[in-house]
Order: C-alpha cells, then structure tokens, then sequence
C-alpha cells in the first residue's frame, strides 16, 4: 500500500522547511477504502482513503492541512514565505465566503503582515479562527471585519502558544481544582493555616533553588520569600518588572538592566572543551520583539479566570523557553505560575501551592515537560561553538520560538496543581494538626515548657521516631524510660 504525504506533512517536503513536525500528520492509502490513526507517544499519524485525495497544489494542501491536521502557525508561516502569491489570490477569489480560504486569507495577511489585493467580505457570518471545541481561545475574540474571522488565538503574530483542548485536559477542568483548594483551605482556621504558609513559604522557595542544584544563603531565602508574597498581588509581567525580578532573584554580581544581548544555551561539560547541549535559546536580536509578543499575551489572557492554568502556563513556560536573562530565568519561570495563578484567583488568597516542591519530587515529569519543545527544537538550530564556551547561532531560528505547542506543558502543570493539593497541601495541613494533638498530649503526661516540647518532637521527627541517646542525655535527662515511651507514642511522623 503506497502512501501519499497530505497538507502539512507534503508541505514540509515540497519546500523542504526546517521546521518541528507538527503532531497531527496526514496520508492518502492510494488503492485503499480504510481509514485508520497510528500513534507514536504524542504523535498522531492519520491514514485515509483514496476519495480524501486532493489535487496537489500549495493551497490544497493548506486546505487539508487546516481541516485534518489543525492549525499550526510556525509551518503556516513559512509556507507563506514559499507559497505562489498568484495561486493564493486565486483561490480566495475562487471562493470568498468558504471558511478555510477566510482562514486562510486571514492567516496570510496576519503572519506576513501584507495585504492581498482582495476586496473585504460584505457577507457572511463571523467565523471562529481556532475552533474553540478543539483549542483554548480567547474568551473575548476580536472581530476582523475584512475576513468576517473571529481572531480568538491567546496571542498576536510575534508570540502565539497554541494549546489544544486533550482528552487529559478536559478530565482536569472536570476537577475543578481551584474550588478544590478552597474547599481544602476552608476547613482549617487562620492561625493554623498562617502557621502552614511560613512553612511552605520556605519550602517553596529552597524547592526552587534545590531544582537547580543552588544552596542558597539565607538572607537569599528571606528575598525570595518576600518575593512569593508580593506574587499575591503585584503584576510582574512586564519588562520593567520582569527586570527588577531578575536582580531581586539572582546574586548581585549577575544583575541584568535589561534583556540579555548574547547568545546563551543550557549545556553541560562532558570533557575538556567539549559541551553537551540541552537547549538553545532564541539569538539576541529576535528576543526583544519575541518577549513583547510574550507579554502581550499575558494582556489578552489578563482576567480570563477560566484560562489561568494556560495563562499561567504559557507564560512561565514561554519564559523560560526564551530565556531572556544570563542568570534566574527557571526561578522566574517558576515564580509566574505563582504570580498569575494568584492575579487570576485560582489559587486562594494569601496561600502558596509549593509547586517547585512537588516538581523536585516528580523531577522526571518536570523535566518532561521542558524538553518536550527543548529536544525537538535542536535539531533545527546550526551552531558554532568556540574553544571558550561561546556560541554562535547561524540560521534563522526565530519562526521555531514564535508559536510553540504548549498542551503537553499545560498538562503538567494542571498535573502539579493537582500533586500539590493532594500531596504537599493537605498532607501539610493535617501535619499540623497531628503536631497540635501530639503537643497537647505530651503537655498531658509531662508538664514541660512547649520549647521543649517542641525540641522533643523535632529530635523524634529527625530521628525516625526515637530519641537518640545524646539528644535524650543533653536535654531530657530529667524524663524516666516510661515517660520517654509514652511521650513517643504521643507523635504522629511527618
């Protein structure tokens, strides 16, 4: 059975584009009446019969492409730059009010940013540019009169995520894990639970560091524990804000007074002078215009409640991904899902998820979840790399960072929620809870001062349920075998 490439996958072999496959790839089964999908991992390979043959021509395939196989703008847009601007013109001619050729015509002259000479549609309803059964959209889309499109992409044309709305998704937003955690919240008191929060302050925080593999001083983690409060009510997505962060986050020594102007790249050395690299980052000069396009879909999706986890998401995500700092970019990446979960009151207030903690402990997922674009991308970036460490990146990679498939990283982090709440949230909260009985029950048996109920409690927690002879000996020599024995059932393990 002899299959035939159609819409994306044809496209990338007739232009020979340098570009990561999209996840969704079609064939025509010539000589076939069967239709069937084969999946590998995250891909979808789609075979259909012989009557899905179309006439092979660019805007054809484009059709197919936008029928069957979605919408993806990075390929969409180099195929523009190769695409016959005659056979273009006269399909949209051909058939004006069709709504892939509106799509179509739409796509052209938002990704290239020139007008086709085609007069505006007079008829016809407004149509959805991504269908919002299959894609997260803007809620509020905006009306684009010439094509009668409803632009309901999450970004503009320098900077545009695409999620698509998965099965795994879908089964997430049923949990509803925001009220999940308000409801988790609400069972427990204010003193007890700003008890918790200076805990998970600080776990939080060390998490972050510790994800990277940095011992941070204390006076680092009493900055970074002020920062994750102010994450509860200040908007710190903007340049400016985002550059006061990176000095706030780093040691001094490394502070930025603005976007990096190198070209950096995460590797690790495997022998002397040589490197082996895990991702690259977009050339200096493309990241001013790509962090702004970052930005403005942090405005398209502020107060879109429903999104917060793909606000969230894309945005830290993106962040990272464009790396625009020389030092602190995970830290901030990590800190934005903070900040905009809390901007978008999915979270409840004056409470931190201890997100990084829960990543620390799934590190595998974690790192997933970075590498599912990371991986796929080196393969399309030409690079030189010198004797002292420094790269030079020599093709033009900026179409590869402009609109990334984020569902997989918006799946980890609804994922992550998820741990939290039922892991490291509630596991916590009844910690202290144990903690208040276990003291009151020893206070019980033995009349002691709560310091050293405290220090009693601490020492059997560290020490796997017992006292060890020196910590008894240096500070409870006072207590007999029996009290000992009684006080160590009173303590409930962490």
């Amino acid at each position: 059975m002899k299959l035939q490439p159609v819409g994306y996958k044809a496209l990338i072999q007739r232009f020979n584009l340098d570009i990561i496959p999209n996840w969704h790839s079609s064939f025509i089964a010539i000589g076939s009446h069967t239709h069937h999908i084969e999946k590998d991992g995250k891909y979808i390979k789609e075979i259909y019969p012989q009557k899905y043959q179309i006439e092979d021509k660019t805007v054809n395939h484009l059709e197919f492409a936008l029928k069957y196989d979605g919408i993806n703008l990075s390929i969409i847009e180099l195929i523009f730059q190769k695409i016959d601007k005659a056979e273009l013109i006269e399909y949209i001619v051909s058939k004006p009010t069709s709504k892939y050729s509106r799509k179509i015509w739409f796509l052209y002259e938002f990704l290239t940013k020139k007008t086709l000479p085609i007069d505006d549609l007079k008829v016809g309803n407004y149509i959805e540019l991504l269908d919002s059964k299959k894609y997260y959209t803007l809620p509020l889309p905006k009306k684009i009169k010439r094509q009668r499109i409803d632009d309901n992409l999450l970004g503009g044309n320098t900077f545009c995520p695409i999620v698509r709305k998965s099965d795994k998704l879908k089964v997430y937003e049923d949990e509803n894990l925001s009220q999940k955690s308000k409801k988790l919240i609400n069972k427990y008191p204010d003193t007890l639970l700003k008890r918790a929060m200076s805990y998970l302050y600080t776990k939080e925080t060390k998490s972050s560091f510790e994800i990277e593999k940095i011992t941070p001083s204390t006076s680092r983690i009493e900055k970074f524990i002020s920062l994750l409060k102010d994450a509860q009510k200040d908007d710190f997505c903007t340049k400016e804000s985002l550059v006061l962060l990176q000095n706030r986050i780093v040691d001094d020594r490394f502070r930025d007074s603005d976007y990096r102007k190198n070209q950096n790249y995460i590797g690790e050395s495997y022998h002397l002078g040589k490197e082996k690299i895990h991702y690259i980052s977009p050339k200096p000069e493309d990241l001013e215009t790509l962090m702004n396009g970052l930005i403005k879909v942090h405005e398209r999706l502020k107060d879109a409640k429903e999104l917060a986890v793909v606000h969230a998401t894309v945005i830290a995500y993106g962040f990272v991904y464009l790396h625009p700092f020389e030092d602190g970019n995970g830290r901030i990446h990590r800190f934005l899902l903070h900040n905009i979960l809390a901007m978008e009151d999915f979270t409840p207030k004056e409470i931190i998820f201890p997100l990084s903690a829960v990543m620390l402990k799934n590190q595998r997922l974690y790192d997933s979840s970075l590498e599912d674009f990371s991986i796929k991308l080196l393969q399309f970036i030409d690079y030189e790399l010198d004797e002292d460490g420094k790269m030079k990146v020599l093709n033009n990679t900026k179409h590869l960072y402009k609109s990334i498939d984020m569902t997989t990283q918006v799946e980890s982090v609804f994922e992550f929620i998820s741990k939290t709440i039922d892991d490291e949230l509630s596991k916590e909260l009844e910690f202290i809870v144990s903690y208040d009985k276990s003291k009151k029950a020893i206070q019980d048996i033995v009349d002691m001062p709560d310091r050293l109920i405290d220090l009693f409690i601490r020492f059997v927690l560290q020490n796997g349920g017992k006292i060890s002879s020196a910590k008894r000996e240096k500070y409870f020599d006072f207590l007999s075998d029996d009290e000992i024995d009684n006080l160590l059932k009173c303590i409930v393990k962490r």
